[in-house]
């Protein structure tokens, strides 16, 4: 069972990707016990309002990234963060919202040597770039300073978890616990079990994803876990329906949001996400299993990231936003 108060150590990595906003560590921050989160320059994004989050719920919480700089712009990004949610929560008590953003900010401290902080940590939660040679070599280093009990998770959302598992010495205390954007309101967390991850480390994550108010589902270390699985080939076959000139962007989306019920078309989702994102776990996919259909290369959607065309973060993509 996962304990309140422990310590949880959350890593960040240095590519730019802006999949979640900071927002998220400051989510996480709000639940957890103690727990060290270590990130980099990219993922301030996805792993800020989850930081928050743990640190707003009396956990302690270790920030760890490359540079006092990064550092210093996450704590930065917390704090405005926790201020909107204070501001909501404590509409008419202007004192206690103040001491909420206090309390909550003394439940944070940040580091730039993960090696440092993760003797003492139970939980490491891991969100670097999407890179499987990076990402191991961090867990190996990790491995040789955490303490026995520890867990380490990954927050990656289409690297085999097995496969970061293997870089380790504890395969059994290791899993994937992949959250969603945007954190602070998704309440969705897989948790991904390998063949090795023990029982008890699993229940611990499911408990863990509970304590920060998520809704854990499980799932086996299968390319693209539940959601992202269903969701890439759905986007694929849209753009796909498009190369072959069946329909138009703008009414695939249109259909899909008024004849579905989804929020955003495929396209404008693509956009939203990224489509180098989309473009590296494609092709990750097609790597691991080339010959299903659902995992084959998109012409159209290798052109645009060929041009720089990204998205909305980049001004451009199937659509333009600038």
């Amino acid at each position: 069972m996962w304990r309140r108060r422990r310590k949880i150590t959350a890593i960040v990595g240095l590519m730019k990707i802006t999949y979640f906003t900071s927002s998220a560590i400051s989510s996480l921050l709000a639940l957890i016990p103690q727990l060290t989160l270590c990130f980099g320059a990219s993922c301030i994004c996805h792993c800020t309002p989850t930081f928050k989050v743990a640190a707003a719920t009396g956990h302690t919480v270790v920030l760890v990234d490359q540079t006092e700089d990064i550092l210093e712009k996450s704590r930065k990004g917390i704090e405005e963060s926790l201020r909107k949610v204070a501001k909501k929560k404590f509409a008419e008590n202007p004192k206690g919202a103040d001491e909420f953003v206090a309390k909550t900010l003394s439940s944070i401290s940040t580091s730039t040597d993960a090696a440092s902080v993760v003797h003492s940590t139970d939980l490491v939660v891991e969100a670097i770039v999407e890179n499987l040679q990076m990402k191991n070599e961090l867990f190996k280093r990790l491995d040789k300073f955490a303490a026995e009990h520890t867990i380490f998770a990954s927050n990656t959302s289409s690297l085999q978890i097995t496969s970061l598992a293997n870089s380790t010495t504890r395969q059994d205390r290791f899993a994937g616990l992949h959250f969603f954007n945007p954190v602070p309101l998704m309440k969705l967390v897989e948790v991904i079990k390998t063949p090795m991850t023990s029982q008890k480390t699993f229940e611990s994550l499911l408990d863990f994803s509970r304590a920060l108010g998520k809704h854990p589902v499980a799932c086996k270390d299968t390319p693209g876990f539940i959601v992202n699985r269903l969701l890439v080939p759905y986007l694929m076959e849209a753009v796909r329906l498009c190369e072959r000139g069946e329909a138009s962007k703008e009414d695939i989306d249109m259909a899909m949001k008024l004849g579905a019920g989804y929020p955003m078309g495929p396209f404008e989702l693509l956009d939203y996400v990224g489509l180098d994102t989309t473009k590296f776990i494609l092709d990750g996919w097609h790597e691991m299993d080339s010959k299903n259909p659902l995992f084959q290369p998109c012409p159209s959607l290798n052109k645009l990231v060929a041009e720089k065309k990204f998205g909305k973060k980049s001004g451009e993509g199937f659509y333009k936003y600038k």
